[in-house]
């Protein structure tokens, strides 16, 4: 199978985008869970700016490659591997049923909660601790969908991982 010259740069600057995304958004998650974050370190938030600053890191990594992967880089599989993309949510169970993803159902739980937070965490804290532990949760899935795609593009069409 063979793609054309475009799709193979879109493809391959993709890949480089999510593995750095991917160094970040561990890096962000180890720090902000150093001390572990729960509804005591949630509570000193706005005394606490670099904890604050860590959190925000934390969110703004996660929806970036929440996003590169499941809006950019399966979009880009799809056409890749000649399939039709559709909706979001069937490009998901599209790619469940393919054994790249565990659970669609899962991904858009995820999904989800990144509105939880970066909104509503405003007016109640223990909504925001909750989603970022969801977060924390999602980080090895998100992840190995991310692989599963790399892999089957490396396999397919001889792409290079770094």
């Amino acid at each position: 199978m063979k793609i054309d010259n475009g799709l193979l740069q879109r493809l391959t600057f993709l890949i480089r985008i999510i593995k750095k995304e991917q160094v970040h958004l561990r890096y962000s998650a180890n720090k902000l869970t150093k001390h572990g974050f729960k509804i005591e370190q949630a509570l000193t938030l706005e005394q606490d700016p670099e904890l604050a600053e860590t959190l925000e890191a934390f969110v703004g990594r996660f929806c970036r490659l929440q996003d590169t992967i499941g809006d950019k880089l399966l979009l880009a599989w799809l056409k890749a591997v000649q399939e039709k993309p559709g909706a979001f949510v069937d490009n998901l169970d599209k790619a469940e049923k393919l054994g790249l993803l565990t659970s669609s159902d899962q991904w858009l739980v995820l999904r989800h909660n990144r509105n939880k937070m970066i909104h509503e965490y405003i007016e109640d804290l223990t909504q925001l601790v909750d989603a970022v532990q969801i977060a924390f949760e999602g980080i090895d899935m998100m992840e190995s969908f991310a692989e599963n795609l790399i892999k089957d593009l490396v396999q397919r069409f001889g792409l290079k991982e770094d």
